[in-house]
């Protein structure tokens, strides 16, 4: 039976998310904030600016109406950038939204002011008892939306929600697995964007693969040192979360974060960058939200600090390689 799903967010990964659930036969609903652009959705039936060249059924429903998308749905899909989702939250709580809605978060971020993640701000804001669940791994919206073979993770405290969530989601060409893990799945999500940045920075400085080997080993490494002080499991980080969308983000040319990164490190300033984009590069403020995290838990992450540095404190790119390869000798440590 067709479930009823709104879709909270117009971005690439919300319409592309919107497409699987369209395709596996939901009904669907995508709000877009914007009176204007929902419109333009609505008449085009293609997101112009962040998913070009992919039409939106006719059957997927669009609109700039809070209450009119969630109004009897199933699920609701959190798919904005994290700035946003404590407003929106605020705004579906005034909602006439079910009581045993489901909702999955795929935001990857962590809150600058308080360091939470997506979930812990939701039962926060929606409470504890609220059926949640977080999806992640290497997926980038404009593969997903063109169907090409994608796999991901949902996890959720219940196993039974993410049973749920893993049936609704999955076809031909999106497969989820499904993991009780949120701490992991979130947590890996939103570090590896901070690695991806710091990757782009070497390609615009135009170092070597040894360089980028480094970065993405070591940069595993202070992820899963943080992820596991707060509670996540190994097998999480080594897994689609982790490893895999550490990957893709830091390789795929399809990467904001690994863009803006690289933009830093041919020599622009981070705000002209950032009005230049209409899209999100989630690093930015994740970038700020994990170095303070960082310093909170005691947890040694020396790329992420000087990649703070770097984008915070206009620090000389070449001076925080320095920085990192003149650190004192010691063994290797996977985490």
């Amino acid at each position: 039976m067709a479930e009823k799903v709104a879709v909270i967010g117009a971005g690439g990964w919300g319409t592309a998310l919107a497409l699987v659930l369209n395709e596996n036969g939901q009904t669907v609903t995508i709000y877009e904030y914007f009176n204007t652009y929902a419109k333009h959705l609505d008449k085009k039936r293609i997101n112009t600016k962040f998913l070009p060249g992919i039409r939106i059924p006719d059957s997927v429903n669009i609109t700039s109406d809070l209450s009119e998308a969630v109004k009897d749905a199933k699920i609701i899909v959190i798919a904005i950038p994290s700035k946003f989702v404590r407003g929106v939250l605020d705004l579906l709580k005034k909602s006439d939204i079910k009581k045993d809605v489901v909702i999955l978060s795929v935001v990857k971020g962590i809150d600058t002011k308080t360091l939470e993640r997506m979930s812990e701000i939701i039962k926060k804001k929606l409470g504890s008892k609220t059926k949640l669940a977080v999806l992640s791994g290497p997926s980038h919206a404009e593969e997903v939306g063109r169907k090409m073979p994608t796999a991901v993770i949902v996890a959720s405290g219940n196993s039974k929600i993410a049973n749920y969530l893993q049936n609704i989601f999955s076809n031909k060409y999106f497969r989820v697995y499904t993991s009780k893990d949120v701490v992991g799945v979130e947590l890996g999500g939103a570090l590896k964007n901070v690695i991806a940045l710091s990757k782009g920075i070497l390609d615009g400085m135009k170092l070597g693969d040894n360089t980028k080997a480094a970065l993405l080993t070591r940069g595993m490494a202070e992820m899963k040192r943080l992820a596991l002080k707060l509670g996540a499991k190994s097998e999480t980080l080594n897994g689609l979360a982790g490893f895999g969308d550490l990957i893709v983000t830091c390789m795929s040319p399809h990467s904001r974060n690994r863009s803006v990164g690289e933009r830093i490190g041919r020599g622009e300033k981070l705000s002209s960058i950032l009005n230049s984009m209409d899209m999100v590069a989630e690093g930015v403020t994740t970038s700020e939200a994990v170095f303070k995290l960082a310093k909170k838990e005691k947890v040694d992450m020396p790329i992420v600090a000087e990649t703070y540095g770097v984008l915070f404190k206009q620090n000389n790119p070449k001076k925080a390689v320095y920085n990192l390869m003149k650190r004192k000798l010691k063994k290797e440590e996977i985490f």
